[in-house]
């Protein structure tokens, strides 16, 4: 019998960090989606949970809210993957991330990763 090595799982490129947060999204097919729970958010992109799924491929616009940085951020991204059945989430990988924009969600996460080694809530 034969022994096939299976590779091992690519890890991630980015940390995903489990955030209380909400985040509004626009997509070319739907209205205006508000405050939708984010499940975790990355360098590379964010988990949302929605039941309003877009196609794998849409190309969407995220408002992300920082209370503690006092400020928002509009971002694109594009949907990576769909999940329809509970806990019905979308991953949306972030697209062309100006310096501004990479830069407030850098000082984001590490607000999180601060928060989440001393053991208070994101928010």
């Amino acid at each position: 019998m034969m022994e096939v090595e299976m590779a091992p799982e690519k890890p991630r490129a980015h940390p995903r960090y489990e955030v209380e947060a909400y985040v509004d999204v626009t997509a070319p097919a739907s209205d205006v989606l508000l405050f939708h729970r984010i499940q975790n958010i990355s360098m590379g992109g964010i988990c949302i949970q929605t039941p309003a799924i877009e196609e794998v491929g849409s190309i969407v616009d995220v408002v992300l809210n920082f209370p503690d940085l006092g400020t928002q951020v509009a971002m694109k991204g594009v949907v990576v993957w769909a999940n329809r059945e509970p806990p019905q989430d979308v991953g949306i990988r972030w697209i062309d991330l100006d310096d501004e924009r990479r830069e407030l969600l850098r000082k984001y996460i590490a607000l999180v990763k601060r928060k989440e080694i001393s053991g208070t809530s994101p928010n």
